[in-house]
């Protein structure tokens, strides 16, 4: 009987040679790094400034000529006054409450509005979406008389409300969000609809998880404006147990003349949520603005 014959495997394909992921460092792109790493150094420099100032003795915040190491050494006086003066816990909890309120109002009015200008056909959608784009120009501080006057008749002057429904309403927000959802494919929506769901269950089960980063991006954005706005939290309320942490840090005034130590802590602790707000969702920052479809508009 004849020994079978042995079958040799084939020999291996040698894998073609992986590409090399970095790029070559031409002139070019150096100038361009160098260019880039000046911009953002005079950009960050404002603000390294100001956390030096917080952190020095008031008589050396205002000294000339100007250093950036005081003579006596960093202190945290400015913290200490700007945190004894006043009542910083409080107006935390103020601006937590109407920056989260706003928040949430402003994502569910805006996706709603947004999903109906992008999906249904109605009498009036161009004008709509017309008045909508234009409102986005229509600078705030000229709404302000009227919508005053508005909360006064309503009786919701010094109340949470007068600080929350003002800013409620975001054009800019509606014409992001609908342009994301017009990236959606319709196939899905139409699919799930002949199955049966309907138009609310399509957008809250299939339009909204697949919006999630644009949903990310816009509650961010929206809370970091309530948060530092001053101007309508200013106007809006006059009790001192409601003022929002930019409004009440202002009322720490001094009888010396402006305290530069302390106006720069004021603004490092009126900052410092937002950094940190920054540190944990900068992902999905920058993953909502790379989704929005604004670069082709």
């Amino acid at each position: 009987m004849a020994a079978p014959a042995l079958i040799r495997p084939p020999a291996p394909v040698p894998s073609a040679p992986r590409q090399n992921r970095k790029r070559a460092a031409t002139p070019a792109r150096i100038a361009g790094t160098a260019v880039v790493s000046v911009l953002a150094v005079i950009w960050l420099l404002p603000y390294a400034w100001a956390a030096v100032t917080a952190f020095k003795p008031e008589t050396e915040a205002a000294a000339t000529p100007l250093t950036w190491f005081p003579e006596s050494g960093f202190t945290l006086d400015a913290f200490t006054k700007v945190l004894g003066e006043g009542n910083i816990p409080l107006w935390t909890w103020n601006s937590l409450i109407t920056s989260a309120a706003i928040t949430v109002i402003t994502l569910v009015i805006s996706a709603l509005c947004a999903y109906a200008l992008s999906r249904i056909d109605f009498k009036g959608k161009r004008i709509l979406m017309s008045v909508i784009i234009a409102s986005i120009i229509i600078p705030p501080p000229v709404l302000i008389i009227p919508l005053f006057y508005q909360l006064l008749s309503m009786h919701l002057i010094d109340t949470y409300w007068a600080i929350i429904l003002p800013q409620v309403i975001a054009p800019a927000m509606v014409f992001i969000l609908k342009k994301f959802f017009d990236q959606i494919p319709r196939e899905l929506e139409e699919a799930a609809i002949m199955d049966g769901a309907g138009r609310m269950r399509v957008f809250l089960q299939i339009v909204l998880p697949l919006s999630r980063p644009i949903l990310s991006a816009v509650a961010i954005f929206v809370f970091i404006g309530a948060w530092n706005n001053f101007l309508w939290p200013f106007i809006a309320t006059n009790d001192p147990s409601l003022l929002t942490l930019p409004v009440g840090l202002q009322t720490i005034k001094s009888a010396y003349g402006i305290q530069y130590a302390q106006n720069m802590a004021s603004a490092l602790l009126a900052a410092l949520p937002l950094i940190i707000v920054f540190l944990f969702f900068q992902r999905q920052i920058i993953k909502g603005i790379s989704t929005t479809g604004l670069a082709g508009t």
